[in-house]
């Protein structure tokens, strides 16, 4: 099955209720979610081994200049193993605060309906995708106006930050401070550091959406199809095989010299649900070291290693 017929079916759940309730009791999900965990398939059961190991080796391996940091935090969301590897040092979130700001308008959105067709018009480029270096696909046009909905699909399936600038500006600080209390995380700036977020609290906001514990099933849904949508294929996406469905979004922050306006320091991150057709599981991943290449390599080769020892797990017979 293709990507895009997975992604249709997946959908389908939402708009059809009995499907969702037959799909609900034999797999546990409800398109992108799974807010019950409720399920008839012995495969869930399927208790997978630790194997931390194997990507701590390979963490080793790859250590150097250009890779300084790696932090993986992996776990399967079927109620089985996680493990973290530096779990809790800290990174730049970035444009990984897009996920949070994307659920501050989808909780008002359920509070207050129509909030996302509203329209704010584009008034020029500010610039603000200027110094990335995955850049949006395709930018917005000046004068044009687009609906909050349009505005959050960019700035999630593009990162664009021109998106995210009007959107940011348009809601009340007091309205996201709330949405990280609300979730249990560090409201951005509180401390004046960059790095104040790691992958294990990072990984909080997927399996909020996973268990639709937030927001309701409905809205929890459309953010992981939004999500499952990004164009970033360089990281967690390039380990899994061609038409595995991934909800996940990157983030990249560069640290140039006031001086020589020499690049002295970058991060690059990618975390989200991979939705494995037996095992769906959440990885997020961050790194900090001299090259976007590299990084970007040891993101995707982490995901092909862990993708591969699920599916190997899975074909060897349980132990009692």
């Amino acid at each position: 099955m293709h990507r895009r017929e997975i992604l249709i079916a997946l959908s389908l759940f939402m708009s059809s209720p009995a499907a969702a309730e037959e799909k609900a009791l034999r797999q546990g999900n409800l398109g992108f979610i799974n807010p019950l965990l409720e399920c008839a398939d012995d495969s869930r059961f399927h208790i997978l081994l630790p194997f931390k190991y194997k990507i701590n080796n390979y963490i080793q391996t790859r250590s150097s200049k250009k890779i300084s940091h790696v932090s993986v935090y992996f776990r399967d969301l079927n109620g089985g193993p996680a493990f973290g590897i530096n779990e809790d040092e800290n990174f730049t979130p970035a444009s990984l605060l897009k996920v949070p700001l994307m659920m501050c308008y989808f909780a008002q959105e359920e509070s207050d309906p129509g909030l996302l067709s509203m329209k704010i018009q584009y008034e020029e480029d500010t610039g603000k995708n200027d110094e990335q270096n995955f850049k949006p696909r395709e930018k917005m046009q000046s004068g044009k106006s687009y609906t909050v909905d349009e505005l959050i699909s960019r700035m999630i399936i593009y990162s664009d930050n021109e998106a995210a600038k009007i959107l940011d500006d348009n809601i009340s600080d007091e309205l996201k401070i709330k949405t990280y209390r609300d979730l249990g995380i560090e409201v951005p700036g509180v401390r004046g550091a960059d790095d104040f977020m790691s992958v294990k609290e990072y990984s909080s906001f997927f399996r909020i959406l996973y268990n639709a514990s937030y927001l309701g099933r409905r809205m929890s849904n459309k953010a992981l199809q939004i999500l499952s949508e990004s164009n970033f294929n360089d990281g967690l996406e390039k380990g899994v095989p061609p038409g595995i469905v991934i909800s996940h979004k990157f983030g990249e922050k560069k640290y140039v010299d006031g001086n020589t306006k020499e690049i002295i320091g970058i991060q690059l991150h990618d975390c989200g649900i991979v939705y494995h057709p037996v095992k769906p599981y959440l990885l997020c991943i961050m790194t900090r070291g001299e090259k976007f290449e590299e990084m970007s390599k040891v993101i995707s080769e982490i995901s092909k290693i862990i993708y591969g020892e699920v599916n190997l797990q899975l074909k060897k017979p349980q132990t009692p």
